[in-house]
């Protein structure tokens, strides 16, 4: 899930991808997960820089920092869903999820697939919305 921050750079946005899936991280998990690994310095660099900007915030779990996004997980999921809908799919859901089922409907497990019929059943239930 990469989220869309003009004001980031690819290593930043690494970062918070990252910490996103995870939900919190020292530096060092940080580093560990990251692709071409930077050095350790330059991980608590971007860290800092992250936090000034106001994308992550840190707690204190003895002598460890924690990492987190500052953003909820959730938040941030349905900011990027609302731009990825509304960038490629003209705002359309329906757009985004044929989309998806054209692409991957082999491989969605029959639990998968029973879950988007309840969604969408659920849907149907509530009416539609305009």
């Amino acid at each position: 899930m990469s989220h869309s921050h003009p004001s980031l750079s690819r290593r930043e946005r690494q970062i918070l991808d990252v910490l996103y899936r995870l939900g919190q991280a020292t530096a060092q998990q940080v580093l560990a997960a990251l692709p071409d690994s930077p050095s350790y310095s330059a991980v608590r660099t971007h860290l800092r820089i992250l936090e000034e900007k106001g994308h992550i915030r840190h707690s204190e779990d003895g002598p460890r920092y924690l990492f987190h996004p500052a953003v909820e997980p959730e938040t941030a999921r349905r900011s990027a869903l609302t731009h990825l809908l509304n960038t490629f799919f003209d705002g359309s859901p329906a757009r985004a999820a044929a989309a998806l089922l054209d692409d991957g409907a082999a491989k969605l497990s029959t639990e998968e697939l029973d879950r988007l019929q309840a969604l969408i059943n659920k849907a149907r239930q509530e009416g539609p919305t305009q």
